[in-house]
């Protein structure tokens, strides 16, 4: 089964917990404080592998989660960082983030990285807060959680040449003649539910990759049939051999059925237009096919001026009749074409940049009266406090108190002695 699609959850590791240690040996009276760090978190990293076509392992497996790093020890000793999380995705992977639909990154050539969460870093021992008036802390910092994120996969197959053309157009039938893919063949529309992807070898030591994508038909560039999943894979490709059946029998009007494939793609994407097209009439061992190629190039002359008719090479895929020129000129037209798939340059001068500060807490009521805390930046001054050791509340409570929770909690209208909750953790406000 072709996976071309899925959607995954990503976590990366929680840094190591700090810890509260001193130091204590025979002959040494003033030890103090000796509590080492905690290790980094691992992050978690997409890798092009190439011997991967599908996104199917996805299917399988939709979390991933990177190891946390280790707690810190005594004598100063840091907790040992995680190892990195090494996910292996396919070539022409596109990684968007799920709830904002921004393209994170796009995987194209082999061992592409991609860093998608970055690992919490460890939380610091109680050696990092000895001070003169307070040389025995009791002070220890929790790792800083590891990044979370929803993304999405979206594999775009990295083929040289596209065969374009409705349904049961021979697109699969040449294929497997000219390649050693075997893709299913069969008297009926949409034979072809996946991509199928063939490498053409010629005499003169020339290859190219060749795909067979689900055929097209009306208003596939608003989702009709298998419209997305073939125009997705389209824009990768360098060359569009369009295929037009001239046996007379599925398709009455050959230079029609050309057309609306061309406006589908125009409708998508206009820049797919543009692409160079090798139109490939089919089927020309039939009776008619002949004939009706006469009237496609009378059309089609009309149509786009006698100076602007693309290149026509008529085949029989079951004849073998003029596939070995298609592929030599194919070979050919790939060397002169440029790769459609660019990096745009912006300059500084054409970017606008707004920064919308995000609130460090937000202030809730229950219905039973408590108080709620929440927010990206207290939440994570939370999980990375010790909570076990009254001196590390204390520092909390004083990081609130710098972040204005206090003042806005006061104008909200507690009272002394309301309770307040954060995530699990409750307490009473006291003046």
């Amino acid at each position: 089964m072709f996976v071309d699609q899925v959607k995954i959850n990503i976590k990366a590791g929680n840094g190591g917990n700090g810890v509260v240690a001193f130091r204590r040996e025979k002959f040494v009276p003033n030890g103090g404080p000796a509590g080492g760090d905690g290790g980094r978190g691992g992050d978690v990293v997409f890798k092009v592998d190439s011997g991967l076509r599908t996104l199917m392992d996805f299917r399988y497996q939709r979390k991933f989660k990177a190891a946390s790093g280790s707690n810190g020890m005594n004598k100063q000793m840091t907790g040992r960082s995680a190892e990195n999380l090494v996910i292996r995705v396919p070539g022409g992977t596109i990684v968007k983030n799920t709830e904002t639909g921004a393209v994170i990154g796009d995987l194209v050539d082999n061992d592409d990285t991609l860093v998608i969460a970055k690992g919490g870093r460890g939380g610091r021992g109680n050696m990092h807060f000895a001070s003169p008036k307070n040389p025995a802390p009791e002070i220890a910092e929790n790792g800083e959680p590891g990044q979370e994120i929803g993304v999405q996969l979206e594999l775009r197959l990295l083929a040289d040449v596209g065969l374009l053309g409705f349904p049961s157009v021979g697109k699969s039938t040449l294929l497997s003649v000219v390649t050693s893919a075997k893709p299913k063949i069969a008297e009926y529309h949409f034979t072809t539910l996946v991509p199928n992807l063939g490498m053409v070898q010629l005499d003169d030591g020339r290859d190219f990759v060749i795909a067979d994508i689900p055929g097209l038909i009306e208003g596939a560039s608003q989702g009709v049939g298998l419209g997305f999943e073939f125009l997705r894979h389209v824009e990768r490709t360098k060359v569009l051999l369009h295929l037009v059946d001239m046996s007379g029998v599925e398709e009455e009007n050959p230079f029609e059925s050309y057309e609306k494939i061309n406006q589908e793609l125009s409708k998508y994407d206009p820049d797919l237009i543009k692409r160079r097209q090798i139109i490939v009439p089919t089927k020309m061992d039939m009776p008619d096919a002949e004939e009706n190629l006469k009237k496609f190039r009378e059309k089609l002359q009309k149509s786009v001026g006698p100076n602007e008719v693309p290149d026509i090479f008529p085949i029989s895929s079951v004849t073998h009749k003029g596939l070995q020129p298609l592929m030599q000129h194919t070979a050919d037209v790939l060397e002169t074409t440029p790769d459609p798939i660019e990096t745009p340059v912006v300059s500084d001068d054409d970017v606008t940049y707004a920064y919308t500060p995000k609130k460090a807490f937000k202030i809730e009521q229950d219905e039973d009266g408590t108080w709620v805390l929440s927010g990206e930046k207290l939440e994570r001054l939370f999980k990375m406090t010790n909570t076990e050791h009254d001196d590390s509340l204390i520092r909390f409570a004083r990081q609130m108190r710098g972040m204005g929770v206090d003042d806005a909690l006061r104008k909200a209208g507690i009272k002394n002695g309301d309770t307040v909750r954060i995530l699990d953790f409750t307490f009473e406000f006291v003046e």
